[in-house]
């Protein structure tokens, strides 16, 4: 096996490599010339689209037929994309790998999953007017050039908003480029644009002229991170400037007759230049290094390094880590360097092994931490288990050594040789994949079809798997050809005790391919009611959404059904969904009554539930302002109960309410007071307290109020009107209908003791001890002890003494004397 350096070149000061990734790569009828190449972020996929500015080979009308067709970084063809929406001038990527493609009318079609759905949007801003010229993308967002120089930026996808930032000069640009927005000192994006012999920075408020006289200048590149600006001259000279244009930091001379098709970042370290099959690496210092090539290269740039892809090959470009420098660089005397040797004899079983660890023993565990680093950024699966071995060896001599690194990285390089297979396609170096995460490496599997690795690698890492299995099966109920219920029982099957799985997704993805009857039986198994629901609606399942409603138990669920029903149904439609569902009838039931009354009454209408309908109308009777009102409403509810036998009760009672009403209407015209919601008892009480009798009387014989109801509402009336004349009056007849009990706690309750007093001796019904305890209530103590003295109660004599004060003792003792004495 050969050195790792073999592929090194310096350039300055520091080592760069070129990693061979892949060979064989396309076919070579291909004419990879005349086609525009972008690649995903991260070593994602690879889109190719025919350069329409280019002549090209006539290979017959199937051939000419456009279209994008995606790659993966090893020239395996993930989706074939046929286009002939007109005119592409904007073709890139997301960071979460969606494809972008915008045409010259602003369209704007945002391809996800590597798949053909798309969502679509316009940039408006007069781009269908004037036309695109031309896009920059980055990571969440892109800007479009249009034909009158105005830029419109749009900053994410999945809701987009199209801006127009400043307005720069009019005269043509001769090249241009981002800044992205989490790079910019305004943080926003800024658009660097070529014009004339100087450069404008663009950004929503400004177009800011740099002064620059050194132009124009033919292509401009941003690095990765924005730290640096590099711009390619007319005479052929690649100018560094710093990100915040104060220093000019390199100037390096091509001496190129012609200018390059391509100048990108090399991370953030070197600039790319690529003539058709020539590359030149231009590092700090103004130091460059040629590669050259047999067929023409493309330039892929990504954060750390920068793919170069040709017919034949996809190489990795890259600076040498500095870890790998410090293991692998000739002459390398470092302590992790070295443990790398002393494993190499430790397999040689030479004794020179422990000589060389004991020579490094101080730093041991920084050399072990170096080769375990140093082994995840290698490609070659040979370097990458020499250098655990070392650091194995390393760890294994020393007597504390914390091993999470070392297992770490072995699990991370058996997932990264993994998806670097040619099969699969994606050379994630270590970096991209730290900044990547395994979960958006798992997404890119899953879009792939790449199933069984992904579960492999879920189950290794212990990640969720039930997004693979939701995505599998979509893709089945699509593309199968089997019968629906083959179908479902497979999905069903494969799918059994799996924690997480959502078959309303899949059954989604089955009705959107047209499937309807095998979307129904595949929410049969969907656990969540909430999931189930939106998607039969969806579908016109409505009555079976309705009782999966019902059966959740969830009440806004079911209101939710109910209203899409009621906006899509006739009314009748509506109510002979509903009579059979309880559930459903008592929530209709308990909404309308507060919001919808008229749909309430055709409710009952439909059902025949006259009582229940007569009772609204009676309660929106009573809710009327005025009498004549309130009167129509109760004979309306009187007209609905005529026919049946059942209600004769509510119906005598809705005619004397109506005879009440009149009656009311008249007294308040008469004596100019309110009696507007009282009943017949409130009625009398008030009349009562107003002196009129007369009315009163005729109130108590029309509607045939008892006489005890009566003397009731009398006595709490005159109570309240404080009319103790009255009270008195009443009191000196013999008998009263209610007893004469009432009377005492009615007037004793309003403070008149003394009237009250006069009530005691006609409660001759009541035990002598409740009499006793009134006329103490009365605060007439002699009178409470008259009536022991009576009754020869001499406990309660000896307890009323015991609470009587100053002469009253002495007149509770003397009657107390004249009790029998007790005998012993």
């Amino acid at each position: 096996m050969s050195k790792p350096t073999a592929n090194w070149e310096k350039v300055g000061d520091k080592f760069y490599r070129k990693v061979p990734l892949y060979t064989a790569v396309f076919d070579q009828d291909l004419e990879l010339e005349n086609y525009i190449v972008v690649g995903a972020p991260y070593s994602g996929a690879v889109a190719i689209y025919r350069d329409e500015e280019k002549i090209h080979t006539y290979r017959g009308t199937q051939a000419a037929k456009s279209s994008i067709d995606i790659y993966s970084c090893a020239g395996k063809l993930i989706r074939r994309i046929n286009w002939d929406k007109g005119s592409i001038k904007g073709l890139g990527w997301s960071e979460d790998e969606k494809l972008l493609v915008v045409t010259e009318d602003g369209t704007v079609r945002c391809y996800f999953d590597l798949q053909g759905d798309f969502t679509p949007f316009t940039l408006g801003h007069g781009a269908e007017e004037h036309g695109v010229q031309s896009c920059r993308f980055w990571s969440s967002g892109f800007v479009a050039l249009l034909g009158n120089n105005h830029l419109i930026s749009v900053s994410r996808y999945d809701e987009p908003r199209p801006k127009l930032l400043a307005i720069p000069p009019t005269e043509p640009v001769v090249s241009w480029s981002i800044i992205p927005p989490a790079y910019s000192l305004s943080r926003s994006v800024e658009a660097i644009l070529a014009i004339g012999k100087t450069l404008y920075v663009v950004d929503a408020t400004d177009a800011e002229d740099r002064d620059f006289t050194a132009g124009p200048f033919r292509h401009i590149s941003v690095s990765p991170k924005g730290e640096f600006l590099a711009f390619y001259t007319e005479d052929g000279r690649v100018w560094v400037v710093s990100g915040d244009w104060t220093e000019k930091l390199s100037e390096y001379n091509s001496r190129a007759k012609t200018v390059p098709k391509d100048m990108q970042w090399c991370g953030s370290n070197a600039v790319a230049l690529a003539w058709e099959d020539e590359v030149h690496l231009v590092g700090p210092k103004s130091v460059a290094t040629k590669f050259y090539y047999d067929a023409w290269v493309h330039l892929i740039p990504d954060m750390d390094g920068i793919r170069l892809l040709t017919n034949d090959v996809c190489e990795y470009l890259q600076k040498v880590p500095d870890v790998t420098e410090e293991v692998f660089r000739l002459g390398s005397t470092s302590p992790a360097s070295v443990l790398l040797e002393a494993a190499e004899q430790l397999e040689a079983k030479s004794p020179k092994a422990d000589d060389m660890i004991q020579l490094i023993r101080p730093n041991l565990a920084e050399a072990v931490d170096t080769c375990v680093k140093a082994a995840g950024h290698e490609f070659t699966i040979h370097w990458q288990k020499q250098l655990l071995k070392a650091a194995s060896f390393g760890k294994s001599v020393l007597d504390l050594y914390s091993s999470d690194d070392f297992v770490e990285m072995c699990e991370t390089l058996r997932v990264l040789n993994a998806v670097r297979f040619y099969e699969v396609g994606l050379p994630l170096s270590y970096d991209q994949f730290q900044r990547l995460r395994p979960e958006k490496l798992i997404e890119r599997l899953i879009n792939r079809h790449e199933y069984l690795l992904a579960l492999r690698i879920s189950d290794y890492l212990h990640l969720p798997t039930d997004k693979i299995y939701v995505h599998w099966a979509s893709q089945k109920v699509r593309v199968s050809t089997e019968d629906e219920e083959s179908i479902c029982r497979l999905i069903v099957q494969k799918l059994n005790g799996k924690s997480g799985v959502s078959f309303e997704e899949i059954a989604r993805a089955a009705y959107d391919e047209g499937r309807a009857r095998l979307a129904t039986e595949l929410l049969n198994y969907e656990p969540r009611a909430g999931k189930q629901v939106p998607l039969l609606l969806n579908m016109k399942e409505d009555t079976i959404a309705l009782d999966k409603a019902i059966e959740s138990g969830d009440t806004d669920l079911i209101f939710h059904v109910l209203l899409h029903l009621r906006k899509k149904l006739p009314l009748a439609s509506f109510f002979r969904t509903i009579n059979s569902r309880p559930v459903a009838t008592a929530l209709v039931e308990s909404s309308a009554l507060d919001q919808d009354r008229e749909l309430l009454k055709d409710l009952y209408y439909q059902d025949d539930r006259r009582l229940d309908g007569s009772n609204l109308l009676i309660s929106e009777a009573l809710a009327q302002p005025d009498t004549t009102t309130r009167v129509d409403k109760l004979k309306l509810a009187s007209k609905l109960l005529q026919d049946s036998r059942e209600n004769t009760f509510q119906l005598r009672a809705i005619d004397d309410t109506q005879r009440l009403l009149k009656m009311q209407d008249a007294f308040e015209k008469d004596l100019g007071s309110s009696f507007t919601g009282l009943s017949v008892n409130e009625t009398m009480f008030k009349l009562i307290k107003l002196g009129n009798i007369k009315r009163v009387q005729k109130v108590m014989s029309d509607f045939k109020v008892p006489e005890k109801t009566y003397w009731w509402v009398r006595l709490r009336a005159l109570v309240a009107k404080r009319d103790w004349n009255e009270l008195e009056e009443i009191g000196k007849q013999r008998k009263s209908p209610i007893g004469w009990e009432p009377f005492f706690n009615e007037i004793i309750s309003a403070g008149n003791t003394r009237l009250a007093s006069n009530f005691i001796p006609k409660c001759t019904a009541l035990p002598v001890t409740d009499r006793i305890e009134m006329w103490v209530k009365c605060g007439l103590v002699i009178k409470a002890g008259e009536e022991a003295l009576k009754a020869k109660d001499r406990n309660s004599l000896e307890a009323l003494k015991n609470k009587a004060t100053g002469s009253a003792i002495h007149e509770l003792d003397r009657l107390i004397g004249m009790l029998p004495p007790v005998r012993k």
